[in-house]
C-alpha cells in the first residue's frame, strides 16, 4: 500500500515536472534571467567598451597663480578616484573643455592676501552638486599645509611630528565574534527568499490554472487529494531548485569571467562557505519551501479563476514578506535577542538560520532546535492544507473565505 501511495506522489510530481517545463512562459523568463545575470556581471566591460575605458571623472585644476608651487601633479598619485589635468585655463576655456565632455568639472585657485580661493565649475550646478567634493578639498588643503611646512626648512624628524602615522582598529565587547562577508550574506539572504517565494508561488499558480483547466477532475478520480498536493509540491519544488542552481552556475561562472579578480575578493569572499552551510542552505531551502508551498496550495484551492489568485495569495505573501524582513533587518545586530527571535521562528528561519551559521554565531542546538520547530511547522501546515485542499478542489463556484476554510476543516475534523 505504501510502495503504490509513494509511486502515486511520484506520477504526480514527473506530471507536474514536465508541465512545468512545458510551458512557454517557463522556459522565457528563465532565458531572460539568464540573460540579465550574464548582462549584470558584464556590465563594466560593456560600459568600458561604450566609454573608451574611462571610467574616471576627469577634473581641471587651474592654478595660474602657482598657489601650489608645481605640486599639484601629486594628486594623480593620491589614489582619490579621479583623472586631474592640471593646467591654467580661463573661464571660457574651462567652458569649452566641459561642453565638449573633456573634463567633468574644474577647480580655479586664486589667492587673496592670506585667503585661498576655490572655484568649483560644473555644467550645471541644477544637475551636478554646487560644492567641490570635501574630500578633494581637503587633499588640496593637506597640499598646500605640506608645501608650506617644507619651506620652513625643518628637518625629517621635526617633519614626522608633524604628520604622524594614524592607526585605528577596533574592539568589541560581546563575546560572539561576528565572521563572514556582509555582502555575501544579504546576497544570500535575498537568493532564499526569491527562490523560496517564487517556487512556493508556482504551487498556487499551478492549482488554480489545472482546476480551471479541469484537469484536477481527471487527477482526483485517479488519486488521492493527499497524493496529488503532495506530489505537486515535490515536482515544482524539484524544479524549483534546479533553476535556482542553474542561475548560481551562471551568476559564479559570469563573476569568474568578467569580473575583475581583486572585485570578486572584495565583494564575494567565499571562505565562510562551507559544506556544513551548504547543507544547511539546502535544508532550509527545502523546508522553507514546502512550509509556503503547503500555504499557497491552500490558498490556490480556495479559488476557481486565474485572476483571483492575487487577492488569494495576499495573506501568505504578507507573512513571506514579514518573515523575509525580520530575518534581513535583524542582521544589522546579528548578536541581538530578535534575531536569534528571527532564526528560530519558522516563517524567518529560512532566510535567516543559515546567514547566522554562515557568521559563525549559529550553535549546533539553536540550528537543531531551528529544524525541529521548522519540521512541526510543516507538518501542521500540511495537515491543515491537506484536509481543506480534499473539499475546496473542486469548487468552481465563489472564492471561499476564512470562515469557509475553517468550518470545512472543523467538518474534517
Amino acid at each position: 500500500m505504501k510502495i503504490n501511495h509513494f509511486r502515486d506522489i511520484w506520477t504526480v510530481t514527473k506530471f507536474t515536472m514536465r508541465d512545468l517545463i512545458s510551458r512557454k512562459s517557463f522556459r522565457i523568463s528563465t532565458i531572460i534571467i539568464l540573460i540579465l545575470i550574464v548582462l549584470g556581471f558584464n556590465l563594466p566591460n560593456i560600459i568600458n567598451q561604450v566609454t573608451g575605458g574611462d571610467f574616471t571623472d576627469t577634473v581641471l585644476i587651474s592654478d595660474p597663480q602657482n598657489v601650489f608651487e608645481d605640486s599639484l601633479g601629486a594628486l594623480n598619485d593620491a589614489d582619490l578616484g579621479y583623472k586631474f589635468e592640471i593646467v591654467p585655463q580661463t573661464f571660457d576655456e574651462i567652458k569649452t573643455k566641459i561642453d565638449n565632455g573633456d573634463i567633468n568639472s574644474a577647480i580655479t585657485v586664486d589667492k587673496v592676501d592670506n585667503q585661498i580661493n576655490f572655484t568649483y565649475i560644473v555644467d550645471n550646478i541644477a544637475t551636478a552638486t554646487s560644492n567641490a567634493p570635501q574630500t578633494l578639498i581637503d587633499t588640496l588643503s593637506a597640499l598646500y599645509t605640506n608645501v608650506q611646512i617644507h619651506k620652513l626648512g625643518l628637518t625629517d624628524k621635526q617633519l614626522a611630528t608633524l604628520t604622524p602615522t594614524f592607526n585605528t582598529e577596533f574592539k568589541q565587547t560581546d563575546d560572539q565574534n561576528i565572521g563572514g562577508n556582509l555582502m555575501v550574506t544579504m546576497l544570500m539572504s535575498v537568493l532564499l527568499f526569491f527562490a523560496i517565494y517564487f517556487c512556493a508561488y508556482q504551487v498556487s499558480a499551478s492549482i488554480t490554472v489545472e482546476k480551471t483547466s479541469k484537469i484536477m477532475e481527471t487527477l482526483v478520480t485517479s488519486t488521492s487529494p493527499r497524493t496529488i498536493i503532495l506530489g505537486k509540491t515535490i515536482g515544482i519544488g524539484i524544479v524549483g531548485l534546479l533553476q535556482v542552481l542553474l542561475f548560481a552556475i551562471t551568476a559564479i561562472v559570469s563573476a569568474k569571467l568578467f569580473l575583475a579578480p581583486e572585485i570578486l575578493d572584495a565583494l564575494f569572499d567565499l571562505s565562510n562557505f562551507t559544506p556544513y552551510l551548504a547543507v544547511a542552505a539546502l535544508v532550509y531551502f527545502i523546508l522553507g519551501y514546502f512550509a509556503y508551498a503547503l500555504l499557497y496550495a491552500l490558498t490556490g484551492s480556495t479559488v476557481s479563476k486565474p485572476e483571483d489568485i492575487q487577492s488569494a495569495n495576499m495573506p501568505v505573501a504578507i507573512i513571506t514578506m514579514i518573515g523575509f524582513y525580520l530575518a534581513y533587518f535583524t542582521l544589522t545586530d546579528p548578536t541581538s535577542s530578535l534575531n536569534v527571535f528571527a532564526a528560530l521562528l519558522p516563517i524567518s528561519s529560512p532566510f535567516c538560520m543559515p546567514l547566522r551559521i554562515m557568521m559563525g554565531l549559529a550553535s549546533g542546538w539553536e540550528v537543531a532546535l531551528s529544524i525541529a520547530i521548522l519540521l512541526v511547522f510543516c507538518y501542521i501546515i500540511a495537515k491543515i492544507a491537506i484536509k481543506i485542499y480534499s473539499s475546496a478542489i473542486l469548487n468552481y463556484g465563489s472564492r471561499m473565505t476564512l470562515k469557509d476554510m475553517l468550518r470545512t476543516y472543523k467538518e474534517k475534523e
